[in-house]
């Protein structure tokens, strides 16, 4: 393998791990967690007058427990589903978006 092909392999493993890192479930699912485990400790320290408040609901309490369950959803579906290696494009055949249309011509005719 020559040196070219042998940097371009690794910056294309470099790209897949760097948009696996980023995936926005990642993002979503980890502050989904983090701030469900606040909201609930929130809600398992909640005074009487703060149970007041809301009726006898300790609505701290659900909201941390939904939001920690919709991240946990983010990271197992992340799990499940991970994000495919973006394709190579072929070098041979560029992609023109004006396929099939004549230069200069709309597709009314």
């Amino acid at each position: 393998m020559s040196e070219l092909q042998h940097e371009v392999s690794e910056l294309e493993r470099r790209s897949a791990t760097a948009a696996r890192l980023f995936d926005v479930r990642r993002i979503i699912g980890g502050l989904f967690v983090v701030y469900g485990v606040l909201v609930t400790v929130a809600g398992l320290t909640a005074s009487d007058a703060d149970l007041k408040k809301a009726q006898g609901i300790n609505v701290n309490l659900w909201t941390g427990l939904g939001m920690f369950v919709l991240g946990a959803a983010f990271l197992v579906w992340l799990r499940l589903r991970p994000l495919a290696p973006p394709a190579a494009m072929d070098d041979a055949t560029p992609q023109d978006p004006r396929d099939g249309q004549e230069a200069g011509r709309g597709a009314g005719g």
